[in-house]
């Protein structure tokens, strides 16, 4: 399993099951159309999306938050078009990218446990979330799991 997750060498060569594969491409879309969404129209995803109140903001305060939501974005866009080149050119790294998605996703859910942000009632965020990581867990195992004709080339 160690072997799967860091390869000592790059190429496309793929031992999990398929619908690994079709799940990093849709987390790979979501990512990419999130950063996008965050660098390009942070504000509203910061107020509509993730319910930060940032109306009780001042105006210096709304906008460190939204410059925030920008940075972060680029870091989602990279991650998507990463997944994007691990899905066209360099497969055998499925499982590694899908471990680097769950393991980012999980330690941000941890840091704000520790630094809460303020959020209104009734955000649906959290529902994006929740899909996304069911895809990365899932993907995960999947991507891990050899079928019977993989096993015996291992």
């Amino acid at each position: 399993m160690f072997n799967d997750l860091l390869p000592q060498r790059f190429d496309n060569t793929y031992h999990g099951q398929k619908f690994a594969l079709w799940l990093l491409g849709f987390l790979a879309l979501s990512k990419i159309v999130m950063g996008l969404n965050c660098i390009f129209n942070g504000y509203y995803v910061a107020t509509a999306a993730d319910g930060i109140p940032l109306a009780n903001y001042t105006s210096a305060g709304a906008q460190a938050v939204v410059s925030m939501f920008a940075a972060w974005g680029l870091s989602v866009f990279i991650f998507g078009a990463l997944s994007v080149l691990i899905l066209v050119r360099y497969r055998n790294m499925v499982p590694f990218i899908l471990a680097l998605l769950l393991t980012e996703h999980l330690s941000r859910k941890l840091i704000f446990v520790f630094l809460p942000i303020a959020k209104l009632e009734g955000s649906k965020g959290y529902l994006v979330n929740l899909v996304l990581l069911a895809a990365m867990i899932v993907g995960l195992v999947l991507s891990l799991w050899r079928s019977q004709g993989n096993r015996a080339e291992a």
